[in-house]
């Protein structure tokens, strides 16, 4: 890798970008971000690569989730607090009922823009810019809320980085030691009908934690008993950002995009001869493209092979958003042909995006029971590819909303104006991501 691969990109054409009228300011915060400290390590980023070369070689499984797009206004401690602990509830169901190691990727410290179907929104007579996430513009529908500006860039950069202080906090301070695993259920989830198999699973760890202390296996030995690792990953759709925030590691002499630890590129923007391809292909870090049912055969190796030209087993995840009761059309076919051309890549699936529709309330939602049934068909399609489903992508959150129907509540469309908090996709609540760890555990176990 050159030093000149992450600043190619501006030379392709791009799609999904802001248009900025006053240029001069955008360059200059483009300088100050150039200037600040990474938002994460090369150290941290070569972890994640170890972790997913297993996952890529069938020995572990990806928990990616968060947000859909974080919001400034929501930005707080419990909000950080609560989406950590939904994702560690999660990933202890997968880990000690599933039986395979999870690594936690969530959708944090730097989601904050959103690929949108049109450029303009209007509403009555008026037309304006559409919504682009906070890092752009406002949601508010007013011309100068709509106009983008790129001090949200700078605000974007500050959150991000007290976002990932706490996370770290956390991750380190005691908030993810086994031994506290009973404090993870969050207030609301009382009511839940999983809420007694999570405590029974909870509670087979303190005895199992008890016996390891009577024969002498401390916390203070394996650290691993009272920490745990959360990595960071959002769309890499704002160019200029990432750019900024790209740095040469000095012991390895090669790039990495230190937003995050991971980044993705999205349906909308994996053009082979586009700008955010050829950005993603100049870094070292861990990617993702989102495949929907529209790739064909060629473009998919085509990218593989821009995206991962030396074969690198956990580089490159394919992260596939089709719908239930479409996948199977497409997947079993490009799951052959990666597998005939012996290309590493770790499959990932995605049951949000493929199963969106406007509820008769006028909501944008998703229902559980099409979210289930996608995830099933993908492991079932792995199953009889002899192939391995190596992670599941989710819009999730810790709160207590009312944004997808179904569930173990069964939410329905009449309910979604209860909490219906989102600034963009519906999002599964901490009821439903329960429910859905104990369903991907009984798949993984299988």
């Amino acid at each position: 890798m050159t030093s000149s691969n992450y600043t190619n990109w501006r030379r392709f054409p791009i799609e999904q970008q802001p248009y900025y009228r006053d240029h001069k300011k955008l360059k200059n915060v483009e300088a100050s971000l150039a200037d600040f400290p990474p938002l994460v390590f090369a150290e941290e980023i070569r972890d994640l690569r170890s972790e997913l070369n297993a996952v890529s070689l069938g020995k572990g499984f990806v928990l990616q989730g968060g947000d859909c797009a974080e919001s400034f206004s929501q930005f707080n401690a419990p909000n950080i607090r609560d989406t950590f602990k939904v994702l560690l509830q999660m990933a202890i169901v997968m880990t000690y009922s599933g039986g395979q190691p999870v690594t936690k990727i969530a959708r944090i410290a730097g989601q904050y823009a959103k690929p949108r179907s049109s450029n303009q929104e209007t509403i009555g007579a008026i037309t304006l810019d559409s919504y682009r996430g906070d890092m752009v513009n406002g949601i508010e529908f007013t011309k100068k809320a709509r106009e983008a500006d790129p001090d949200r860039l700078i605000t974007a950069y500050n959150q991000s980085a007290a976002t990932l202080n706490l996370l770290r906090a956390f991750s380190q301070g005691g908030l993810a030691d086994l031994h506290r695993v009973n404090q993870w259920n969050l207030d609301f989830l009382e009511s839940n009908s999983c809420k007694d198999k999570f405590e029974s699973v909870a509670n087979s760890i303190k005895e199992m934690l008890a016996f390891m202390d009577v024969i002498g296996i401390s916390a203070d030995q394996h650290p691993q008993l009272h920490e745990t690792t959360l990595y960071t990953s959002h769309e890499a759709l704002l160019l200029n950002y990432e750019q900024a925030l790209t740095r040469i590691d000095t012991l390895t002499g090669k790039l990495y995009d230190c937003s995050a630890h991971m980044l993705w590129i999205g349906e909308r923007t994996r053009q082979l001869d586009h700008a955010h391809v050829e950005f993603m292909s100049g870094i070292n870090n861990p990617i993702g493209i989102k495949i929907g049912p529209g790739i064909t055969h060629d473009e998919l190796l085509l990218l593989v092979d821009k995206l991962n030209p030396h074969n690198e087993p956990g580089r490159l995840s394919l992260i596939t958003r089709m719908g239930a009761g479409k996948l199977g059309d497409k997947l079993p076919s490009l799951i052959q042909k990666i597998q005939e051309e012996g290309r590493h890549v770790i499959w990932i699936s995605d049951p949000m995006h493929g199963n969106t529709y406007t509820s008769s309330s006028g909501y944008k939602t998703r229902n559980f029971d099409a979210i289930l049934q996608e995830l099933s068909e993908f492991f079932a399609i792995h199953t009889s590819e002899c192939s391995h489903a190596g992670g599941v992508h989710l819009e999730m959150t810790g709160l207590n909303v009312t944004e997808c129907t179904g569930g173990a509540h069964g939410l329905k469309d009449a309910d979604l104006s209860k909490a219906y908090k989102t600034y963009c996709d519906p999002r599964l609540n901490a009821d439903q991501v329960l429910e859905l760890g104990f369903l991907i555990a009984d798949k993984l176990k299988k």
